[in-house]
């Protein structure tokens, strides 16, 4: 199926522990997204970056960490998520520290609301980005995002979309996570999320894993949102991340499921977070993150 993709670039570290994530989305575009993209068959617009203001001295102390300004990009990019998908084109969202989730799954939850739907989401990552201020160790926003959507954490992002919480839990599976910081523990067991951990992947295999998790994330919904955390990959193939954990997806892993993601047609809105150029080696970890991302956009044909 030709697709017409909307690019927007989140060009922000200021939910992260380590500067370099702003720089994610110039070396995605850097590394040919576009020309994949268009070779792949469909159309494709970039429309810039959400503006992100630069850390002020004094201004990250406070738990959140940058949480007014945080909540100020995310408030522009669901916006612009919801005109993507109401002008009928997917919207692509580069990045940036994962903290930038909340506005684009905020913008699809929103649209899909306002249409009476339901959204499913996928969320793709080596950690459960899932504590709260009362729960996190750094403070850093990009450790709660999850948790946000599920309706816990800071009234600031979990109102961004107008309906709380903005994906109910049946809806969500999450995949490939090997490490769960012990304050969110409770909140990740009790949530009612399908998690997948990486050992339950490497057992079972990707085509059972994500037959599963596909009819969990479409039952009773208008489309899925895809959110890849590049630290997903394990770090050897995919060394440009701030926070890597061992063990993670192959390439081959990490590929077939965003092929299953292609082939099932469920995906309206996607997002590619945490690539770190400062900590990558010789440019390989953008190159990974172009190309799962054509892959979970397919072929057009």
């Amino acid at each position: 199926m030709k697709r017409q993709i909307e690019l927007h670039g989140v060009p922000m570290d200021l939910g992260a522990g380590r500067r370099g994530v702003d720089m994610g989305p110039a070396v995605i575009r850097y590394v040919g997204l576009s020309r994949a993209i268009t070779d792949a068959g469909h159309g494709y617009e970039d429309r810039g970056d959400v503006t992100v203001p630069m850390p002020e001295k004094g201004r990250g102390e406070q738990v959140p960490r940058y949480g007014e300004e945080i909540r100020d990009v995310c408030e522009d990019l669901m916006r612009r998520v919801v005109a993507s998908l109401a002008s009928g084109s997917m919207p692509l969202v580069i990045g940036g520290d994962h903290s930038m989730s909340m506005g684009s799954i905020a913008g699809a939850a929103k649209y899909f609301h306002q249409r009476g739907e339901k959204l499913g989401l996928l969320w793709v990552d080596a950690h459960a980005d899932m504590n709260t201020p009362e729960t996190t160790l750094s403070g850093n926003v990009h450790g709660m995002p999850l948790a946000a959507v599920l309706g816990r954490g800071a009234p600031g992002f979990t109102g961004l979309a107008g309906v709380q919480p903005m994906v109910d839990p049946e809806h969500v599976a999450l995949v490939g996570v090997r490490e769960v910081d012990e304050g969110e523990r409770a909140f990740v067991e009790s949530s009612g999320i399908h998690i997948v951990e990486m050992g339950e992947v490497n057992r079972r295999g990707m085509e059972s894993v994500m037959d599963e998790v596909l009819g969990i994330v479409s039952t009773g919904t208008g489309g899925l949102h895809l959110s890849i955390d590049v630290d997903a990959v394990d770090p050897k193939e995919a060394p440009g991340v701030g926070t890597p954990v061992e063990q993670g997806l192959s390439l081959e892993q990490a590929h077939r499921l965003c092929a299953f993601v292609a082939e099932s047609g469920l995906l309206r809105s996607l997002d590619m977070a945490e690539l770190n150029p400062i900590l990558d080696q010789e440019g390989v970890t953008g190159i990974v993150c172009r190309d799962l991302i054509v892959a979970a956009i397919g072929e057009s044909g």
